[in-house]
């Protein structure tokens, strides 16, 4: 993939683009192996690759520019805005909608943010895209003051895009390097976006995480669940849950499965889930995953892990070598973080590993893990 901007030095997100895929791919396997190589008899399958561009469901543009040419993209070293509209590897029917979204913002007379001189209302614009082509559109506000006039317009932003149907202001007043803040605003009946995934309908609220590439998602929950089916346990606990992706997706006759978030936005839409899918044995806890396993009177007989990027801690690896849990199944978005835990859990054999490459022109990753208590 080439990409104009990268090669015009406007953007350099992607560090690895113009890099023929093939070796991109290799590079990562690489870059695992040798993280994990104090297990030599872990078998490594064939890595599941994605799109080379055109995979992102979900956009993150900093706002910036003039009330009358917005700019949608980053900043640059200046703090000037880059315009971004057209990158490659969002999504056709995301990319397609951010013109209308740029116009919005003049339409609605909704000031951009300038990190200078402090003045200005909208922040950034996150706009995530479902697998059934509708739109969540969450509007990044340094105050309130701009509502009025967003839910004034809003009727002319639906008929532009007609797949919009999640709309939330979200209020971050701080000046620093945080995306978001805590407070959102519902602007639209729905609240919630249907990202169909493997027969499964996962409901993602504004505040929920859901992974960026769509496809490559459903092939990791896929080789979750059949991970899980081939050791049949008859108790599950997915830790660091989400939106319930593991859990949902691993729940079976005769399984009692528990899910730990700490975002309540995120349990509240897995318990959507799981109620409209009518799926047996599923309950979801809105807790911290650590403090919520050590309060627990017994384990599960397999644990599935999917935590952020540092890890799961010592504390967490500490309960799992103490307590009666067979199986691990431990799914990372950063290899570093997963070779410190897998060595702090030396009761644990690893099996079998896998790359998703999650993240293309990129050097971030998922990679999954299979473990077994020796």
């Amino acid at each position: 993939m080439q990409c104009h901007h990268f090669d015009a030095g406007r953007c350099r997100s992607c560090a690895w683009m113009g890099q023929a895929y093939d070796d991109q791919v290799a590079a990562k396997q690489r870059h695992c192996r040798g993280l994990l190589a104090a297990w030599p008899d872990l078998t490594w399958l064939e890595p599941h690759r994605s799109r080379e561009e055109g995979f992102r469901n979900k956009a993150k543009m900093v706002v910036a520019g003039t009330l009358e040419a917005p700019t949608l993209g980053i900043l640059d070293p200046s703090g000037a805005g880059v315009d971004l509209r057209d990158c490659g590897l969002h999504e056709p029917g995301l990319a397609a909608a951010l013109p209308a979204l740029a116009d919005f913002v003049t339409r609605a007379a909704v000031a951009p943010y300038d990190l200078a001189t402090r003045r200005g209302e909208l922040k950034h614009l996150l706009v995530t895209r479902s697998p059934d082509g509708e739109l969540m559109v969450r509007f990044v506000l340094r105050s309130t003051e701009p509502v009025t006039r967003i839910r004034k317009h809003l009727p002319a932003l639906h008929a532009a895009l007609p797949e919009l149907v999640v709309v939330s202001a979200n209020v971050q007043p701080e000046h620093k390097a945080v995306l978001e803040g805590e407070r959102e605003i519902a602007l639209s009946p729905r609240e919630t976006l249907a990202m169909r995934v493997n027969g499964l309908t996962l409901r993602l609220r504004p505040q929920g995480f859901f992974q960026t590439n769509t496809e490559v998602a459903a092939a990791l929950y896929r080789q979750g669940r059949d991970w899980v089916e081939e050791v049949a346990p008859a108790s599950v606990w997915d830790l660091y849950c989400g939106v319930g992706g593991f859990a949902l997706h691993v729940a079976a006759p005769g399984r009692l499965v528990t899910g730990v978030e700490v975002s309540e936005e995120a349990v509240a839409a897995a318990r959507a889930t799981a109620e409209d899918a009518r799926l047996p044995g599923l309950r979801f806890e809105a807790a911290d995953a650590t403090t919520w396993a050590q309060a627990q009177e017994a384990g599960p007989e397999l644990v599935v892990l999917n935590p952020p990027r540092r890890g799961v801690g010592p504390e967490l690896c500490a309960w799992l070598e103490g307590s009666g849990v067979g199986h691990v199944v431990y799914s990372s978005c950063n290899a570093v973080s997963l070779a410190r835990d897998l060595a702090a859990l030396p009761s644990f054999a690893p099996r079998r590993a896998r790359l998703f490459d999650m993240f293309p022109q990129t050097t971030h990753h998922e990679v999954m893990v299979l473990l077994e208590r020796r």
